[in-house]
């Protein structure tokens, strides 16, 4: 099977795209219930420092990535396995729900979507290399990342510590930088954003980003070296500038609301990622013709 899809590429594709919508519709799921496992945790926390009695109800129901079942949010009604098919489904239900008939979101599809294009982009660009396989699982890592900071505006450590230990692990063998240039990447990541804070703080009284911010760029330079914090820094600080811009210029947005910087920083990293190299070779061209 595996010299099979070795040596047929669109065999590949396919058994990429379908993987990759299986794991969309579970992405769907932690970029739900993450936050939400995240918060009572904290409450529980809160609750022991504080002393204070436990004020769940007593029909709350405990929630993992696993359990309980997916439900409708307008009626609870438990959802059924072929109604959980991705993409097929929420087509054939034209976006409804099967039970009460109420909409379904489309956050649902799209993340599915968004995680097959995403996927296929990989697959082709890298082939049926060990490379392949860790950028995907990043991918999908920064997947969900992205849209918990949206909704949320946090990158859980539940995800960005894991990653960080991850790209050091894929670079023990050397994947895609030494494991030298991962480690000072890690240590360069973290405290490069880490100082932008405190500079930034000691300016404004403000502060500028989050700590999962740092993480997150630390698990880049542990997965592609130090090397590329350059490029995924400046492209994702122009890519906030200009989508902060056109928010304010065409939606209104005020620009004293807190925009999140983890999906820029993800878009960059994983540009960076597929073609970091060719992208630096073309600036430092440019740049000797200039």
């Amino acid at each position: 099977m595996l010299q099979a899809l070795a040596e047929n590429t669109p065999l590949f594709l396919v058994c990429v795209a379908f993987l990759s919508l299986l794991v969309g519709s579970f992405l769907n799921v932690v970029i739900h219930r993450l936050p939400i496992m995240m918060q009572r945790s904290w409450r529980e926390q809160c609750r022991e420092v504080l002393e204070l009695p436990n004020d769940e109800p007593p029909e709350a129901e405990a929630v993992t990535l696993i359990r309980p079942r997916s439900r409708c949010p307008h009626c609870n009604y438990t959802i059924r396995a072929i109604d959980n098919i991705p993409l097929l489904s929420f087509a054939l239900l034209k976006g409804r729900c099967s039970n009460c008939g109420k909409s379904i979101s489309w956050r649902y599809p799209v993340v599915e979507a968004l995680t097959a294009v995403l996927s296929l982009i990989v697959a082709w660009r890298l082939g049926f290399t060990m490379s392949a396989g860790w950028a995907l699982l990043l991918t999908w890592c920064l997947i969900a990342l992205s849209f918990i900071d949206l909704d949320h505006q946090i990158l859980p450590d539940n995800i960005t510590l894991p990653v960080l230990w991850l790209g050091l692990l894929a670079n023990i063998f050397a994947t895609f930088t030494d494991l030298q240039s991962a480690v000072v990447g890690a240590i360069a990541g973290y405290v490069s954003l880490w100082l932008v804070f405190h500079a930034f703080k000691l300016l404004t009284g403000k502060e500028g980003m989050g700590f999962g911010d740092f993480k997150l760029l630390a698990a880049f330079g542990a997965w592609l070296g130090w090397q590329s914090l350059p490029l995924i820094i400046l492209l994702s600080a122009f890519t906030g500038a200009v989508i902060g811009i056109l928010l304010i210029a065409l939606r209104g947005r005020d620009r004293d609301l807190p925009m999140p910087f983890g999906p820029y920083l993800s878009l960059a990293g994983w540009i960076a990622l597929l073609w970091g190299e060719q992208i630096t070779r073309a600036y430092l061209q440019f740049a000797r013709l200039a």
